[in-house]
């Protein structure tokens, strides 16, 4: 966005349908994304979402203010165009989850791991059909074709806008299982981003917490609910007959 380096000069930025989905209008003329592609929002709601950004900026645009419309231009000018090679570097996380490499000493840190990361191993197994495999230590582990198989299915098939969100869910926290536990909803985004960070959060314990190191980590938590955010937003309501909350 950063060609977007310019002045407010709309009264009013709303949502409005169009051909294809949703349209986001300065006093009445469409929003085009970087690479001039209209910018179509699956939903109403993240259309308004999209347009409350807009309403809210005051002189020069501040593209770092707009991350709901900086993500929607993404999945607009870039995923759509590779959907299938940013689902299979998705996919690849599951053979290095994070959850699955644990600390084998200290205890604490052992035990802390275990309680935040085995009810989501559980939940890949029983929701995903994913049996992912844990191991002490960072030496690599084969995970069983099975456990491939249920991650690619989960993937496989997403659109644009979920794809989107769940690149950023997957590689803030360095979990393919955190990832698709964001996008169903298995718990909320907070808590979720508090589990990934269970090795940052016991050094902290041990050794205080870095000024720096602390903004950084702010920034991405940020990110993460933005991602979680984004996803919700873009879901289409679903349709009679169809389970209006995922499986848990």
């Amino acid at each position: 966005m950063t060609e977007w380096a310019l002045k407010r000069f709309w009264t009013e930025a709303r949502a409005e349908p169009g051909e294809g989905g949703w349209a986001v209008l300065l006093d009445g003329r469409p929003v085009h994304t970087p690479a001039r592609a209209p910018l179509l929002l699956p939903t109403e709601a993240l259309a308004e979402a999209v347009a409350a950004e807009w309403q809210a900026q005051e002189g020069e645009v501040q593209p770092g203010l707009m991350p709901l419309t900086r993500a929607a231009n993404s999945a607009l000018d870039k995923v759509v165009l590779q959907a299938g090679a940013v689902a299979d570097m998705l996919i690849e996380y599951g053979d290095t989850d994070l959850l699955c490499y644990r600390a084998e000493t200290p205890e604490e840190l052992a035990a802390a791991q275990a309680e935040a990361w085995d009810p989501l191993l559980d939940w890949a197994r029983s929701a995903l059909g994913a049996p992912l495999v844990a191991t002490a230590g960072v030496i690599h582990v084969d995970q069983p074709e099975r456990a491939r198989a249920g991650l690619r299915a989960a993937v496989a098939g997403q659109d644009a806008f979920a794809l989107t969100a769940l690149h950023d869910l997957v590689t803030l926290s360095g979990s393919l299982v955190i990832g698709l536990a964001a996008q169903q909803g298995v718990l909320p985004a907070e808590e979720l981003w508090i589990r990934s960070r269970v090795d940052e959060h016991w050094q902290e314990s041990q050794w205080g917490r870095d000024a720096e190191a602390a903004r950084m980590e702010e920034a991405r938590r940020a990110d993460f609910l933005v991602a979680s955010a984004f996803h919700f937003l873009s879901r289409r309501p679903a349709r009679q007959g169809e389970a209006d909350k995922p499986a848990r």
